[in-house]
């Protein structure tokens, strides 16, 4: 639908362009909530199946790696078809996933129903609708893009919690029944505004990978996502289960993930804001020093829940800039150019982190203890920040 001069300056920055960034964050919150929720479910799970740390952690691995992967090709999906029925999709997978893996008998089928159904439904959610708000907005786009991915911190700080007090005045099949359909529900509400912005432009097809790491800077980005997401992943599936071992009550222990996503909010918000006083790539490296330097104080919290929020706050503080300024410095570095195609083709380097990263962890508590894995956490962080700092040292090179 048009406005009645039917302009384009008109309808851009407009109250229905802010009605998309609600849908856009009203989508995000619902998948994300769903998917970052798990770690309040993992205890559960593991205990109802018998199976190892390594191979639950494998279910939000799977679901997380594949929402990346799903992502490529959604995106595209929503370029020829708009948001609308690709929000619908994300609905009907959520629901079908989630009422599907409250059946399962074994592990292996929450493989399928969960990995498969939350990760198409998240991939549906974000990458389509991301776009979508780009494509309403001119002057604001930033603060409307930062306010549609805010969805994402907010889903992460009230799914977890209220998953662990539905978990313990039901059961977790129970809740996720409930989650598939609320979360479905509020998909199909944010369907009903979602909409193709008119300053919308199908962005052209990602270049291959191969052809990608050809570029040194491109490597080294790709490489420092790749370890920075083996580590911080790690906490979503373990830092709940991690808490309730050290006597923290199941809500409390479910409530630090949440801290994640709710400080993330305010990483993506203001270190955004930041970036255009003080350059992108010099924020992006202290991010990636912020989440290695978190992991430390994981390490030494021990029993001390007062120093496992303070953990969880400022790993989503890090994780938020991250997140925020991984486009920005993307833009910086490579220009605007197919510049969808080039963060489509960078975020498989997380698909490979959260899918390896979280079973690696779990096997190491398996065998170790978890201060092995939360030691992994840092260490594959700690790389990172080496690696992100070359990036930085190459472009104030050829700036």
């Amino acid at each position: 639908m048009t406005e009645p001069d039917g302009s384009i300056e008109h309808q851009l920055d407009s109250g229905r362009s802010w009605l998309v960034a609600l849908a856009a964050a009203t989508s995000m919150f619902a998948t994300f909530g769903v998917a970052y929720s798990f770690g309040a479910f993992f205890e559960s799970m593991s205990e109802e199946f018998g199976t190892s740390s390594s191979a639950t952690a494998l279910v939000f691995s799977l679901t997380i790696s594949l929402s990346f992967l799903f992502g490529l090709w959604t995106g595209r999906w929503a370029d020829r078809v708009g948001p609308r029925p690709v929000l619908l999709a994300a609905a009907a997978s959520l629901t079908a996933g989630l009422l599907l893996t409250s059946l399962v008998q074994s592990i292996w089928l929450g493989y399928l129903t969960y990995g498969l159904g939350v990760g198409f439904a998240v991939a549906c959610g974000y990458v389509p609708m991301v776009a979508a708000v780009g494509g309403w907005f001119e002057k604001r786009r930033a603060t409307a893009l930062g306010v549609a991915v805010a969805g994402i911190g907010l889903g992460t700080l009230v799914g977890s919690p209220l998953a662990a007090r539905l978990i313990e005045a039901t059961s977790w099949r129970t809740t996720y029944v409930i989650f598939g359909i609320g979360g479905g529900a509020l998909l199909v509400l944010a369907s009903l505004v979602a909409e193709r912005g008119p300053a919308a432009a199908v962005a052209p097809a990602p270049k291959p990978l191969g052809e990608l790491l050809g570029i040194r800077d491109f490597r080294l980005f790709y490489l420092a996502s790749l370890f920075i997401t083996f580590g911080l992943f790690v906490p979503f599936v373990f830092l709940t289960d991690y808490a309730a071992d050290r006597g923290v009550g199941d809500v409390a222990a479910a409530t630090l993930v949440g801290l994640i996503g709710g400080s993330s909010v305010i990483g993506r918000l203001g270190l955004g804001g930041l970036a255009d006083r003080l350059g992108p790539m010099r924020l992006m490296v202290a991010s990636f020093v912020v989440m290695a330097l978190s992991h430390l104080i994981w390490l030494i919290a021990g029993s001390q829940y007062w120093l496992m929020v303070v953990y969880a706050v400022i790993l989503g503080l890090g994780y938020g800039g991250f997140i925020a300024l991984s486009p920005a410095v993307a833009a910086q570095r490579f220009g605007l150019d197919g510049l969808g195609g080039i963060l489509g083709t960078l975020y498989t380097s997380a698909a490979i982190g959260s899918l390896a990263g979280p079973p690696f962890a779990g096997l190491l508590i398996d065998r170790l203890g978890s201060r092995a894995a939360i030691g992994f956490a840092a260490a594959a962080s700690a790389i990172a920040v080496a690696i992100i700092s070359q990036l930085a040292a190459s472009m104030r090179a050829t700036s």
